[in-house]
């Protein structure tokens, strides 16, 4: 027995070493490693040619692909001459608020000719994700993909598709799209809409100068294709389509949904949806198409259409094919919000989830635009928006100012004060019809960097409510480091008496970016499980520079994993 001992224990030892590591690779996944070098770049769109800030050159920038578990350590060189900051749009970042990006939020900017390096896992996230800069109009350029897969020998929750895509919208201005918001902010008005449309950087057919480089997307007859859309404009929602095919939809900001099928999509920008297309029609050329869902009334925006093609690849096909025009979509109309709602309404979570049924902050935050009156002596020129004024946005009245000297995750971390306050109001100071005729004394909002304060678990529902100041529109809401379950949306204003029937508290859909529905109302619930400064804003670009944002502060829990990490040691100074 003694040496059948010795023999087995090394054999038994090296057995569990294995075992071990196997079980240490499942847990901890992979290291992924890339380098982004932020620099200015030659682009001809429309016929010109523009020094166009890039991601190693690259437009769009590198589509980065991890598993559900990897960790990414992105290492971001600024070559360029503006301030930068990289956002990874939707990734839970659990305790690493650190990497999280949005410039004086999470972090300093990165100064031209300095690097930071961003490091953190995905953690119980699948599907698509983004990244984009979070300074000034840089991510009008400066974004990509963030595609996660399942863990290693773990599958879809559906048959695995022949071939997976990214179809990245973007929004392309023929002009320096730094420029164009400086002017806005020098004169007050609304900034100069976008010249077109972009799928995967390029116009499509119907722009000059674009037809030769539109997007092919290549599937064989019968296959099945996962396509990933994201919508990586910046002032736009939009609707996407496919002539003649369904899209049975599987999943939306980087989680599955219940499947269901539709012939048109509605995206915020922001928000990532996970759709199966099946190439059962004629082999042939079909146009895959992108247009303005303008949910403002009298507002004005880009009514262009951009294209690509899906390209039967087949023989019968390969000669034929490219000698006819591709098959033409039909679109909704511009201002469609029945199309959109009843897309929006159709998300379900795949099975019954845990919502969290009782609720310690019970927040109502309006959400909207106003009009600054024009400050005294300054000049006709710098008041360029409705009747003399200037344009701004708030939440509960407040137009969120960022810092400038210390970043709000700095200065909560280091205690420093002054820098923020945190009284940012749970309800409007003021009660009014939100949606209807609101009474000229409320569209003036104050200025402020108003924190609101969360304990470490605190269940947490907010009620979003548009408002109809100046005008109502569709206001896609994205909440930095968390997911929430949307439980109801509607129009009016929301009723706690009438509407907390509506609540579907067994399968909400779980989501970043929440559409609130044009003169209507979203309800959002999620547990403050991660501590550290997250930044609540509209993402239209042009509404969160206006204002129309605020943070949240989750305190540290008990023990050391329900505590912020320590910050990098390249952490960006300002």
């Amino acid at each position: 027995m003694e040496g059948f001992k010795s023999i087995a224990n090394p054999l038994s030892s090296f057995f569990f070493i294995c075992i071990l590591l196997l079980f240490a690779n499942a847990a901890f996944g992979k290291t992924h490693y890339h380098d982004f070098v932020i620099q200015a770049t030659p682009v001809k769109r429309l016929c010109k040619t523009h020094n166009t800030i890039t991601v190693n050159g690259q437009f769009p920038g590198p589509t980065l692909e991890v598993n559900n578990g990897d960790t990414l350590v992105v290492n971001v060189v600024n070559k360029a001459r503006y301030n930068v900051t990289i956002h990874w749009h939707g990734v839970r970042q659990m305790r690493t608020g650190w990497a999280d990006g949005p410039e004086f939020v999470t972090q300093c900017p990165i100064r031209p000719g300095k690097s930071y390096t961003y490091r953190f896992t995905i953690q119980g996230q699948e599907g698509t994700l983004w990244w984009h800069a979070h300074s000034s109009l840089l991510r009008a350029t400066v974004y990509g993909a963030l595609i996660i897969h399942p863990k290693e020998g773990e599958s879809y929750p559906f048959a695995k598709p022949k071939r997976e895509t990214p179809i990245m919208l973007g929004e392309w201005w023929d002009a320096n799209p730094i420029d164009v918001i400086r002017q806005a902010t020098r004169t007050g008005a609304a900034p100069n809409v976008s010249d077109a449309y972009t799928i995967n950087g390029q116009a499509g057919d119907l722009y000059k100068c674009s037809s030769q480089d539109t997007t092919i997307v290549p599937v064989d007859a019968g296959e099945t294709n996962l396509l990933r859309v994201i919508n990586a404009a910046l002032n736009q929602q939009l609707f996407f389509t496919v002539a003649n095919h369904k899209l049975t939809v599987v999943g939306a900001d980087a989680s599955y949904v219940k499947p269901f099928t539709t012939s048109v999509l509605m995206l915020g920008p922001g928000q990532t949806t996970d759709v199966l297309i099946t190439a059962d029609q004629q082999p042939a050329r079909y146009y895959m198409a992108a247009r303005a869902y303008a949910s403002a009334q009298g507002a004005a925006f880009d009514n262009t259409t951009t294209t690509a093609i899906l390209e039967y690849k087949t023989a019968s096909c390969s000669s034929n094919c490219v000698k006819t025009n591709p098959v033409s979509p039909s679109l909704p109309a511009y201002n469609d919000t029945a199309t959109a709602t009843a897309f929006t309404t159709k998300f379900r979570s795949p099975r019954k989830v845990e919502v969290p049924p009782e609720i310690d902050e019970n927040l109502f935050f309006t959400v909207g635009l106003g009009l600054n009156n024009c400050p005294r002596g300054a000049r006709s020129r710098n008041c360029q928006g409705p009747n003399g004024t200037r344009f701004t946005a708030s939440m509960n009245n407040v137009s969120f100012v960022l810092p400038s000297n210390y970043s709000l995750l700095q200065a909560h971390h280091q205690g420093i004060p002054g820098v923020f306050s945190t009284d940012f109001p749970a309800k409007p100071p003021v009660k009014f019809d939100y949606t209807g005729n609101v009474s000229r004394s409320l569209w003036q909002p104050i200025r402020g960097t108003k924190l609101y304060k969360l304990k470490y678990g605190a269940r947490v529902q907010v009620v979003l409510q548009g408002t109809s100041i100046f005008t109502a529109e569709n206001h896609p809401i994205h909440l930095h480091g968390y997911d929430f379950y949307i439980i109801a949306e509607g129009f009016g204003n929301f009723n706690p008496k009438r509407d907390t029937a509506k609540f579907n508290l067994v399968d909400p859909p779980l989501r970043n970016t929440a559409s609130v529905p044009v003169n209507g109302w979203a309800v959002i619930r999620f547990v403050a499980d991660n501590p550290g400064v997250w930044l609540m804003h509209c993402h239209l670009d042009v509404h969160i520079g206006w204002g129309l944002a605020m943070a949240f502060i989750v305190e540290n829990g008990v023990t050391e994993l329900e505590s912020l990490e320590a910050p990098p040691v390249d952490l960006p100074v300002c």
